[in-house]
């Protein structure tokens, strides 16, 4: 049992990871963009990082991706085995 939930857990980090780096450019407002670079820092450097906003959306947005793939991987049996091998087999 703890083996299933710590492979549950690790799909969801590895989509909640990778969801955080597509939904940090959203709204992003660079200091470029505000005429306002502060001495010392690269203009694209963000006005304000919003912190709350940014892992909120990584969560809600991986939770539904989770949840999609628990679905298909459950009751359609559309996991990870069942995806094409590309590589060689050395086993």
């Amino acid at each position: 049992m703890l083996q299933i939930f710590l492979q549950g857990f690790a799909v969801y980090f590895i989509i909640w990871w990778m969801t955080l780096f597509a939904v940090l450019p959203i709204g992003l407002r660079t200091q470029a963009d505000d005429n306002d670079v502060v001495l010392g820092t690269v203009p694209s450097a963000p006005t304000r990082f919003r912190a709350a906003f940014v892992f909120s959306l990584t969560t809600l947005i991986s939770t539904l991706v989770y949840g999609l793939w628990y679905v298909c991987d459950t009751y359609f049996g559309w996991g990870f085995d069942a995806l094409p091998q590309l590589g060689p087999s050395f086993y």
